[in-house]
């Protein structure tokens, strides 16, 4: 069993800064990619930005340069700093972990249950 707990969102106005924590916690052997969603109301789902185990990165375009993904794997922990927010972010975002579990050193795929980011004036 896995558990994903997101914090750190909230109500912020164009330009500001939140910094967004996921910790995992459960039966873990060892994390592989970690990462970050978003979902705004009437879209779909998108992938924001992506860790490797190793700290290699990936982001969408529309955050490029704006925001920073990184982790600390004896946390277990992953963190997105979220600068120069704009009111097209706002949306619930939700942490991902692809997760090599203890029992029978299976992989599994887990989410948290999203924290909310409202970008608004």
């Amino acid at each position: 069993q896995v558990q994903l707990v997101e914090s750190g969102g909230g109500l912020v106005q164009p330009g500001g800064s939140l910094r967004l924590s996921c910790a995992a916690s459960g039966s873990i052997f060892s994390i592989n990619a970690m990462g970050w969603y978003r979902q705004a109301p009437g879209k779909q789902r998108e992938l924001v930005a992506s860790i490797t185990s190793g700290g290699s990165t990936n982001y969408t375009d529309s955050v490029k340069g704006r925001f920073a993904i990184s982790r600390d794997n004896a946390k277990n922990t992953v963190y997105l700093q979220m600068n120069s927010l704009k009111p097209e972010d706002t949306a619930v975002y939700y942490c991902n972990a692809d997760v090599m579990v203890l029992r029978h050193l299976r992989r599994g795929d887990y989410w948290g249950q999203g924290t909310q980011v409202t970008v608004s004036s």
